[in-house]
């Protein structure tokens, strides 16, 4: 990790995200203390914990593979932290039905784990988080695991689960669409530095780099050296960059913004997405279905002046 400084309000949720081994799987664990710092510090609610262990932190973190004990019933599994505490044993079957029930999960409370599918499993490790109700919720790639569809509901199930528990969460995933869905801001990392830290607007219509720009978005924003666009001859060292929702049929007078043919058509429905060969470099546009039909047509596309974007060549920052 190279110099980050993040703050993280209170009830805040946030989002780390960005490629394999861009360091956000480390930068939470450093958070837990289940990794060391060898310079900074780290504050929860205004007390420095660098020196605390993991279980004196006041964090929660549920796991990419669940971490359950197969040996423990639901409810066991749930109470397991709180009994280790001493806590009660009234207030540990309050806290664990409370939770049981805010999750859904209060009718598999006699269920061991191989009893239960990937979804519920991924419940009970979040009930397990919730009736600590610790400072901070730490969730590393809890729904990796799941397949396309539980993943959509399960993620439809933690926006719930916000508004039930209000607690600071930090989040990691390499999902960008899990991180414009969940986030209030986003910290978009690369090899151990922050890339740009924003809300999922803000990521999305201003990024910060080249890397973002190429990042956020699905298909990712289009990039193209300037000298190769019409009337930017002159911008040497820059590139251009537009959004493929952002590039619409072009119809009225005047030169298109690009122009090609078709190297790849793509109907999904509602929109087609449309790839094209411009000077060599693959351009993705999403446009209204049934424009182009098939590859080896020509395509001519505008786009609006405000929706583009310059970025360094160079440095990759944003113009």
């Amino acid at each position: 990790m190279h110099g980050v400084d993040l703050e993280v309000a209170d009830h805040e949720f946030v989002v780390f995200v960005g490629p394999s081994g861009c360091g956000k799987s480390t930068l939470l664990r450093m958070i837990a203390g289940l990794e060391d710092i060898t310079s900074g510090k780290i504050a929860i609610d205004g007390r420095v914990v660098n020196e605390f262990d993991p279980k004196d932190r006041d964090v929660a973190m549920v796991f990419q593979d669940y971490a359950l004990y197969p040996h423990m019933t639901v409810f066991e599994n749930m109470a397991f932290s709180l009994r280790y505490r001493g806590v009660a044993k009234a207030e540990i079957r309050r806290r664990v039905e409370h939770a049981a029930r805010i999750l859904d999960i209060d009718m598999l409370a006699a269920r061991m784990p191989r009893q239960l599918s990937g979804g519920q499993r991924q419940r009970v490790a979040m009930g397990r988080a919730i009736v600590r109700d610790p400072k901070v919720f730490l969730f590393d790639e809890p729904l990796s695991n799941l397949d396309a569809k539980l993943r959509v509901q399960m993620r439809t199930e933690i926006k719930r689960l916000r508004e039930r528990v209000a607690t600071t969460t930090i989040y990691v995933t390499h999902d960008q669409v899990e991180a414009m869905t969940l986030a209030d801001r986003i910290v978009i990392l690369n090899h151990g530095r922050i890339e740009q830290i924003g809300t999922p607007e803000e990521v999305y219509d201003t990024p910060a780099t080249v890397f973002v720009a190429g990042f956020i978005g699905a298909p990712p924003m289009n990039l193209l050296p300037a000298e190769g666009l019409p009337d930017h001859s002159t911008r040497h060292g820059v590139l251009v960059g537009v959004r493929p929702e952002h590039l619409v049929w072009h119809s009225g007078p005047g030169a298109p913004f690009l122009s090609g043919r078709a190297t790849v058509v793509e109907p999904l429905g509602s929109d087609t997405l449309v790839s094209l060969d411009i000077a060599g470099t693959a351009v993705i546009a999403r446009l209204a279905p049934r424009l182009v039909r098939k590859a080896g047509e020509q395509v001519a596309l505008s786009a609006d002046p405000a929706n583009i974007h310059f970025f360094d060549q160079a440095t990759g920052a944003r113009l």
